[in-house]
């Protein structure tokens, strides 16, 4: 084969988070924070805000990172989607991916994680509230059967703009 047209995609290894993760966690949030809509807030965190986010996750063991060439190049956790005690068996998942590791599998390789953590936890359902134009997450959580079930229109804001929730759902026990 010409070697133009060889390509080795790196080796992704998922693991569960731990508190030295905290920094790096913090600083793909705050990317995502300050560049995008995926996160709908624009006060980024400051360290001990981050190590203490991170640290009630670890707590639950509901918080992942993924490694890529020894660099923790993303992260998933899940954590409950509504504080009342009536939907204690329903969390939601978030997965972030550094900047530049897109495409690699990386967010694939959390979710898988994540849903299988989350299952082997008892839980019976899990849900993605995606912002609406973040096609890579929608199409990432139908690959793993999430399935669009409503749209919340102008739920949110950010950058000056009014922002649509997309919300999906996996069942996770039979």
């Amino acid at each position: 084969m010409n070697p133009i047209y060889e390509r080795s995609a790196p080796t992704v290894t998922v693991r569960r988070a731990r508190p030295a993760d905290a920094e790096a966690v913090r600083a793909i949030r705050n990317h995502a924070i300050e560049q995008s809509t995926a996160l709908w807030t624009e006060t980024p965190q400051s360290p001990a805000e981050g190590a203490a986010w991170l640290a009630a996750h670890l707590e639950h063991a509901s918080a992942f990172v993924a490694e890529v060439e020894g660099e923790v190049a993303g992260f998933a956790v899940y954590g409950p989607w509504r504080e009342l005690d009536g939907f204690r068996d329903t969390v939601e998942d978030s997965i972030y991916v550094r900047e530049g590791r897109q495409g690699l599998g990386i967010g694939s390789a959390l979710l898988d994680t994540l849903v299988t953590a989350a299952r082997e936890a008892g839980h019976h359902v899990m849900i993605a509230d995606i912002e609406a134009e973040n096609a890579a997450s929608v199409r990432l959580h139908e690959r793993f059967g999430f399935q669009h079930v409503g749209t919340v229109r102008e739920a949110g804001a950010k950058f000056g703009r009014r922002l649509d929730l997309t919300i999906m759902r996996l069942p996770l026990s039979r």
